[in-house]
């Protein structure tokens, strides 16, 4: 069952309630939004793993909200999806110049929308794997060899360590809830209370040591990475 974060887009309630429910059956986490404005305060506050997004929309429409996410570095590996009426062919073609991962135009069949969800997200997940290491000053990620040094010195961490630390790295400044952090890990050991990321946050920091300081923690929020 999928457990990825999506945000739909669209000023139409038929079409958000009939994208939503489509999603939700497939196993998502769904949130809507009847606005690009409502849409930009969404994903600031809480990132989503993916966004289907309406173009015709009131106020700032969807390709100014497509630039405004791939222009800003912690949001523009977001994929998109654009939702389009027949005969937008060009609005199509900025919107994937902008940076826009895929599109359906509108009337549409539900099944392909999630199939085309599904596809994106299984290959955001891949591309993960194809990254170079992340070198944040004493500090090197390696998602692919699933590799931290410390140091130049290689640091054991558990499969639900790795994930917190990387899913904190890609995104630095980003404050992180207990719960985003739950939702964010994957595997057999998969973290099922609050309660417990504190205490994988504890044993990150004292086996990065001297690169623990760069996890912060907002107190009564969650952690984030230095920015």
């Amino acid at each position: 069952m999928a457990n990825e974060r999506v945000l739909i887009v669209d000023d139409e309630e038929d079409v958000l309630e009939l994208v939503r429910y489509n999603l939700d059956r497939s196993g998502y986490q769904v949130e809507t939004a009847a606005s690009g404005e409502e849409a930009l305060a969404k994903t600031k506050r809480k990132l989503p793993d993916l966004i289907v997004l309406d173009l015709m929309l009131p106020g700032i429409d969807g390709l100014e909200v497509c630039k405004k996410l791939k222009s800003d570095v912690k949001t523009e590996s977001v994929p998109i999806i654009m939702l389009t009426a027949k005969g937008e062919e060009t609005d199509i073609v900025t919107g994937l110049e902008l940076g826009a991962e895929d599109y359906v135009t509108k009337p549409f069949s539900p099944k392909v929308l999630v199939a085309r969800v599904r596809r994106l997200l299984h290959r955001a997940v891949s591309r993960d794997l194809e990254r170079p290491p992340m070198r944040i000053r004493d500090l090197t990620i390696d998602p692919g060899r699933r590799e931290v040094l410390v140091k130049r010195k290689a640091v054991h961490l558990t499969f639900t360590e790795f994930n917190i630390l990387y899913a904190l790295a890609k995104r630095p400044g980003l404050v992180f809830t207990r719960y985003q952090i739950i939702d964010t890990i994957h595997g057999d050991d998969y973290l099922v209370t609050d309660r417990a990321v504190d205490v994988q946050i504890v044993s990150l920091r004292k086996k990065l040591a001297s690169c623990g300081s760069y996890i912060e923690t907002v107190r009564g929020v969650g952690y984030r990475f230095k920015d």
